[in-house]
């Protein structure tokens, strides 16, 4: 037997389909509707010819620098060792490709590290700037004008792991040990024996920090900087969008004393980003670095030949 409330609720269902009828056929929804025709489908149907059009030019110039990365690649990094850092939020198949990329310029690959999202919070700050104090090689110093986690962090990992002209002697004893100390206390993670000091390095982040990131992006910008200041070159690579807001390419850009030390790419999740990451490593070695890709601030698109 049917409940009186089932009733109710059947009686109301019927009611609203019989009033939505009748405002689809005579309301103001029904004009709506009807006025899609003529011009107004036209222009749709355009702006989807335009959109396709738009998807077709895409893939040919992926396509393209597929095609071409081989031979525009080729011995870019003959001889120099990479390192490759991540943020939390780098997508995996940006990593990757990265790395290929690297290998395919004839780089030698030093390992890779991984900063943790403990880390980006900076709710440990305390912690981090003891192990960091604690870390630092006997005769060696960080530089004194680094307060904040990003930077004295970033100076720490590039003073250890980047043989640029200001290292001077670092054991692998002392190299390994400050590594186990930041990843048990929860800073990075990397795996056993697969990170080695190189010339260069690349961190890759992700797209567009959220709103209420708070100063995550400004943590991982200057990490980077402080990272590439200490050896022969780096690259801050992020995807499309990376360049909005607080995001850590953003704040490089936005800072001389930061893009002067790192260079910066902004659609490393397309083809020609990842190209262009490599082109824009090499000419970081001559001191140069610069802002590359098709984001606010980018001076070009990708280095010149």
């Amino acid at each position: 037997m049917i409940s009186l409330r089932h009733h109710a609720i059947s009686l109301v269902a019927v009611f609203a389909a019989l009033v939505l009828g009748l405002f689809l056929g005579t309301g103001f929804i029904g004009d709506k509707v009807n006025s899609l025709t003529g011009t107004s489908r036209d222009k749709i149907g355009d702006l989807n010819d335009q959109l396709d059009e738009a998807n077709a030019a895409r893939n040919a110039s992926d396509g393209f620098a597929h095609a071409v990365a081989p031979r525009l690649l080729h011995d870019q990094l003959k001889g120099r060792k990479v390192v490759v850092v991540t943020a939390p939020n780098a997508a995996d198949d940006d990593v990757t490709a990265v790395k290929e990329s690297l290998s395919a310029a004839g780089a030698a690959f030093g390992g890779q590290l991984g900063l943790t999202t403990a880390l980006l919070r900076d709710r440990e700050s305390e912690k981090l700037r003891s192990i960091i104090d604690q870390s630092i090689p006997p005769g060696r110093n960080l530089r004194p004008e680094l307060t904040d986690s990003g930077g004295r962090l970033g100076d720490l990992l590039g003073l250890l792991l980047q043989t640029g002209p200001t290292r001077g002697k670092v054991s692998a004893t002392e190299v390994d040990a400050a590594l186990q100390s930041l990843r048990e206390a929860g800073f990075i993670n990397y795996t056993d024996r697969a990170v080695s000091p190189g010339q260069l390095v690349v961190v890759v982040t992700g797209g567009a920090f959220p709103a209420d990131s708070g100063a995550q992006g400004q943590l991982v910008g200057r990490f980077a900087a402080t990272f590439a200041a200490r050896g022969f070159g780096g690259v801050l690579a992020g995807r499309t969008g990376s360049t909005k807001g607080g995001s850590p390419i953003a704040i490089v850009r936005s800072d001389p004393s930061l893009s002067n030390s790192v260079a910066t790419v902004d659609n490393v999740n397309q083809p020609i980003g990842r190209i262009t990451t490599v082109l824009a490593l090499r000419q970081a070695t001559t001191g140069k670095p610069a802002a590359f890709g098709i984001g606010a601030g980018a001076t070009a698109i990708t280095p010149e030949a």
